[in-house]
């Protein structure tokens, strides 16, 4: 099961995490693949992420991986990062954001050389799905949507009209083409979107 892809500004490079065989890459706009997991020792890959040339992998159970070669050479990248069930990751500036699975959200602003747990007011710690909107970082939760305006210092409910609240997807910074428009999909709900976001 393929469960994310990014394709790089500077090339025609793409990558697929899937849940049992860890992380592809595609030179040539995904025509085909090959199998990138050198040093992921954990192959159920959730989530991905791009940092400059950084690419970062969420597995379930390890914890974050970080490559600097596309995906050649993994590393852990744990320090501080206390629940290691990463469901999600969003990049923000220098921030780089995991959702965890019961452990809310944590935050490194190193490349995942350390972490620091920022969950004040974050009463939702099945993360997810993160997504970032200009200085908005949104939490999908099993309780919703959260919001956060300060890298993840705080947060505060954002919800209203959310009629189901097992929040499985939030579309990346890459897909939100509207401005403040989000849009959120539930379990078993059609998408709800939320106007108004700034």
């Amino acid at each position: 099961m393929v469960i994310f892809d990014h394709s790089l500004s500077q090339a025609r490079i793409s990558f697929a995490g899937t849940t049992s065989g860890g992380v592809f890459l595609s030179t040539n706009n995904g025509t085909s693949w090959t199998a990138v997991n050198n040093g992921l020792t954990n192959t159920k890959v959730y989530s991905l992420a791009v940092s400059g040339t950084n690419l970062f992998a969420g597995t379930y159970g390890s914890g974050v991986f970080l490559s600097t070669n596309n995906g050649t050479n993994w590393t852990a990248v744990n320090n501080g990062l206390t629940n290691t069930i990463v469901l999600s990751l969003a990049v923000s500036g220098t921030n780089l954001f995991a959702g965890t699975e019961g452990g809310g959200v944590f935050r490194s602003s190193n490349n995942g050389t350390s972490w620091t747990a920022v969950n004040n007011g974050l009463t939702g710690t099945y993360v997810t799905s993160l997504a970032v909107s200009g200085t908005n970082l949104f939490a999908g939760t099993y309780d919703g949507v959260f919001r956060s305006t300060n890298n993840g210092t705080s947060w505060t409910a954002a919800s209203s009209g959310l009629t189901y609240t097992d929040v499985y997807f939030l579309p990346s910074q890459a897909r939100i083409s509207l401005p403040g428009l989000l849009a959120a999909a539930s379990f078993c709900r059609p998408i709800t979107a939320q106007a108004g976001l700034r």
